[in-house]
């Protein structure tokens, strides 16, 4: 390659790898904040305070160390927040987000990480991911009672491309689902006119129930679900950043974006692997520069985010829905996959799975800690009756 190609593939890589993670996530953020209340100027925000913090992260920390760290937002967190929200204010929640952030960087300055996230067992974690995860999974066929022929254009597409275009399975999904709509009259395309993105300052409001119910859960879910698997693939590729640092970093700056809409980011996995392939750059100590590229095309996509958010509001919430959950169809197999791979942790993994996928809520605490808590005990009891009868 000369170095014009090797220069321009390095930013083609690094704007696939913001596509595929904003066409598989930005649907769980858009349903997030109008859960809690919001409207297209609240999600416009939070685009932009999230687009800002995992650009400037992922460029720094990738000129930094010279390793294509990806910083991304945190999708089970996305998802966790739609169910998880219920009954509480968008400030309380706001709080919450701190408090999340608070908990990443103190795990990251006294580099407890790595002993906190090991003494819950990886199928704990997965089983509890799989249930936040799951419905999503099931509304999507749900959404064939309405839309049955928008839905099972995404799906085919989805199969196909999975297997025969793997890197651009989500944008096709979106094109075929866009191009349902429209064959369907769906979509009113409205004048779009761009306009920079503002922030929203949204003032925090300390709760201990939504720590509980939504901090310490986001919390887990982004330590265990996004930022585990985030060390896992920079070790995978070869490359050894100092794991405490980069997860001090990335909660220092998500304190500072969560007070406009910055609910969680981290490591990322799956993009960020596509910055690490032979086809981002033959030379692996170069590769960083698709991560800087992609850091560039985050702080676009938050500046842009009125127009963008203004296109997405246009679209059919059948289109919104089926779009998660073909998303995290994935996600979700390989939670579940992991989460039951050892009998030894098999029941504990299911009930934590059946209780996370519950509406179970107690002293307004949500089911995602009691989930995992339900899979903990399990564990306990198991091993106490082991040792009972050994």
């Amino acid at each position: 390659m000369t170095q014009v190609s090797l220069i321009l593939n390095r930013i083609n890589t690094g704007f696939i790898a913001v596509l595929v993670g904003f066409t598989s996530t930005v649907a769980l953020i858009y349903q997030a904040a109008i859960n809690l209340g919001g409207d297209l100027q609240m999600v416009s925000s939070w685009i932009f305070a999230l687009g800002l913090g995992m650009g400037v992260t992922s460029i720094g920390l990738s000129l930094y160390y010279r390793v294509p760290i990806l910083i991304a937002w945190s999708t089970p967190g996305a998802a966790l927040l739609i169910s998880g929200t219920q009954g509480f204010t968008i400030n309380q929640a706001v709080g919450a987000f701190l408090f999340s952030a608070a908990l990443i960087t103190l795990t990251g300055m006294t580099g407890w990480f790595e002993k906190v996230m090991n003494k819950i067992p990886q199928q704990i974690a997965s089983a509890m991911l799989a249930g936040i995860l799951i419905n999503f999974g099931i509304n999507t066929f749900n959404l064939m009672n309405q839309q049955a022929p928008l839905v099972l254009a995404m799906l085919i597409t989805y199969l196909v491309c999975k297997h025969t275009l793997p890197r651009y399975t989500m944008l096709a999904v979106l094109i075929a689902g866009f191009s349902a709509a429209w064959a369907m009259q769906l979509i009113e395309l409205p004048q779009l006119q761009w306009q920079m993105s503002e922030l929203d300052y949204i003032q925090p409001e300390l709760s201990l129930p939504a720590f509980i119910s939504i901090g310490l859960p986001l919390f887990i879910v982004t330590m265990a679900s996004q930022n585990m698997p985030g060390i896992a693939v920079l070790k995978a590729h070869d490359y050894h950043p100092p794991v405490s640092r980069t997860i001090t970093v990335s909660g220092i700056v998500n304190m500072m974006i969560a007070p406009f809409g910055g609910f969680g980011i981290n490591l990322a996995a799956i993009t960020a692997a596509i910055c690490m392939t032979e086809n981002a750059d033959p030379r692996p100590d170069k590769r960083y520069w698709c991560s800087v590229a992609a850091g560039v095309f985050y702080i676009l996509m938050g500046i842009s985010a009125v127009s963008l958010m203004t296109l997405f509001e246009s679209l059919p919430s059948a289109l919104i829905l089926a779009l998660a959950g073909i998303a995290l169809l994935s996600t979700i197999g390989t939670s579940l996959q992991q989460a039951l791979n050892s009998p030894r942790y098999s029941e504990a993994a299911l009930l934590t799975l059946l209780v996370t996928a519950s509406d179970l809520v107690l002293w307004h605490i949500g089911s995602a800690l009691w989930g995992a808590l339900a899979g903990l005990v399990t564990l306990m009891i198991q091993n106490l009756l082991n040792r009972h009868t050994a």
